[in-house]
């Protein structure tokens, strides 16, 4: 029996970065790219690698270049975690699982390291592909929690609920995480929207901009926890920009959007190091007329353009620049 299951990457359209802080944020899914998780059941119990986990090299260059692409860190780790969080799981709540062994195999498209999530997404398609082979089922509401400890209590890298929230739920989702609620039912409040309410979006990345969000977040969170009063208050600020273009959804109040989209981007250059070319791939969408922020921590944008005419002039602009331009592909269609 072979078991395939995906994930795909995801935009925080508004209310990013708040979404690790108790705020609120509106996000949603990329289908133009995926993770894919295989899995069948063999004597051993294997996790094979991919190309992006390669540990052997043609030369130095060959080296340089694959660090360059893939960051220093492959999808095995994250397979590993994903397979010991879940069995941690289910031994939490007496759920039996059975002694079969199985390899396990990935492949993602996911530009990598340009906050798009791919990392979580293949977490995701992994925990997917697990609950099939055990016939396990945990609620919804809970495989996002289950899917960031893989990362913040295995791997220990800082992030959000965000990106699992969107993987897990796909579509566009209006999130909730205010404290109270969350310390009360161990999981915010997902609200999930019309993909036909939104604004014409398009997503820009460049692969040489990539950072891990481990190095974007770590300032910000040690900050937010002294109780750094600019840090609590941008938090605020990005949490009520989300109420804003949720209200502007759902009563179809489009042209407001974009200015609150730059408006998201402005306040977090106002307290993190923005870099130089994560700046000037910013300007250069805005500068044809178009509406601009981060998707994540930095090296992917999002925003909105009026018009067919707009979306080719950000294509001339952004292209030449080494700078990728496409409109998201965000409900399944035929059957995908």
């Amino acid at each position: 029996m072979l078991i395939r299951t995906y994930a795909y990457p995801r935009a925080g359209l508004i209310g990013n970065p708040s979404d690790g802080y108790f705020g609120k944020t509106i996000s949603f899914i990329i289908r133009n790219f995926r993770a894919e998780v295989c899995l069948w059941e063999s004597p051993e119990l294997e996790i094979l690698p991919n190309d992006r986990d390669l540990l052997r090299f043609d030369s130095l260059a060959h080296l340089m270049s694959d660090v360059r692409l893939h960051g220093y860190y492959g999808g095995l780790r994250l397979l590993k975690a994903s397979v010991k969080r879940f069995v941690d799981y289910c031994q939490e709540h007496g759920l039996e699982l059975h002694d079969a062994n199985f390899t396990l195999r990935y492949h993602s498209d996911i530009p990598n390291q340009v906050g798009l999530a791919g990392s979580s997404a293949i977490i995701t398609a992994c925990l997917r592909a697990l609950m099939k082979f055990y016939d396990v089922s945990i609620p919804k509401p809970v495989q996002p929690g289950l899917i960031l400890s893989v990362e913040t209590s295995e791997l220990g890298i800082p992030a959000g609920l965000q990106d699992r929230v969107i993987q897990v739920y796909e579509g566009v989702v209006y999130m909730d995480f205010d404290r109270a609620q969350f310390e009360r039912q161990g999981h915010g409040q997902y609200e999930e929207l019309d993909p036909g309410l939104l604004p014409p979006l398009y997503i820009a990345y460049r692969t040489d901009l990539a950072e891990g969000t481990e190095v974007f977040h770590t300032d910000i969170r040690q900050r937010f926890n002294r109780g750094d009063p600019a840090v609590i208050d941008a938090m605020k600020y990005w949490a009520d920009l989300a109420v804003e273009v949720r209200d502007c959804l759902l009563n179809r109040q489009l042209e407001r959007i974009p200015a609150l989209l730059d408006r998201n981007f402005d306040k977090r250059r106002e307290l993190y190091p923005i870099s130089e070319g994560n700046s000037r791939m910013i300007e250069a969408a805005r500068s044809v007329g178009a509406s601009a922020k981060f998707t994540g921590s930095g090296g992917a944008i999002v925003g909105t353009y009026r018009d067919d005419a707009m979306f080719e002039a950000l294509v001339a602009k952004l292209e030449p620049m080494g700078i990728k331009v496409f409109k998201p592909e965000i409900q399944c269609v035929g059957g995908r």
